[in-house]
């Protein structure tokens, strides 16, 4: 059996969204993609990210459609654009990797939008509020009320910093697709 180490893997998708996050407060964006390759089992992944921009049209009777343009080169993005990234993570081996997992940072200047994602069925998702520091499936955060009392209320979708998705298992040349949406702020 092949693992491949789920830190790695994570680290290789946050370095492999770097140059993209760097870019989203010029309001441009860049595509990119890496290879993570296990030293203790030679397994490799190929991780991509891609974007597109949703585009809202109206027709003569007042009907909206919603489309999604793919982003490519230095794309422009203006504040209230959604965006929808596709994170591919191909297994370019012929071995099962079992324990896949992939963090995604929010990129500064977005907020995720709740209840977006969407992956395979068997995949784990969670989320980070604090830095990816720690993953939870609900965030949520303490408020102080008016009379002074605390109470814990679902995190707002600007605290979300990081998604995490873990994948229990990926076929060898197998690719796992995992969507989700933000919002330029």
């Amino acid at each position: 059996m092949q693992r491949v180490s789920g830190v790695c893997i994570g680290a290789l998708a946050l370095f492999a969204t770097m140059p993209f996050v760097g870019q989203i407060p010029e309001s441009r964006w860049h595509s990119t993609s890496a290879v993570a390759q296990s030293a203790k089992t030679q397994g490799q992944v190929e991780l991509r990210l891609q974007a597109e921009k949703q585009v809202v049209a109206q027709d003569q009777q007042g009907k909206q459609s919603k489309t999604w343009t793919p982003l490519k080169g230095q794309a422009v993005v203006q504040p209230g654009d959604v965006l929808r990234y596709t994170l591919l993570s191909e297994n370019k081996s012929d071995r099962l990797i079992k324990n896949l997992t992939l963090n995604q940072p929010i990129p500064k200047g977005m907020v995720y939008v709740l209840n977006s994602i969407d992956v395979a069925k068997d995949a784990k998702i969670t989320y980070s509020i604090d830095g990816s520091r720690t993953f939870v499936e609900n965030p949520t955060v303490k408020v102080t009320l008016a009379n002074g009392k605390t109470e814990t209320k679902p995190a707002p979708a600007s605290a979300y910093t990081h998604i995490r998705l873990q994948i229990p298992s990926v076929a060898g040349q197998a690719t796992v697709k995992a969507t989700y949406q933000t919002q330029v702020r």
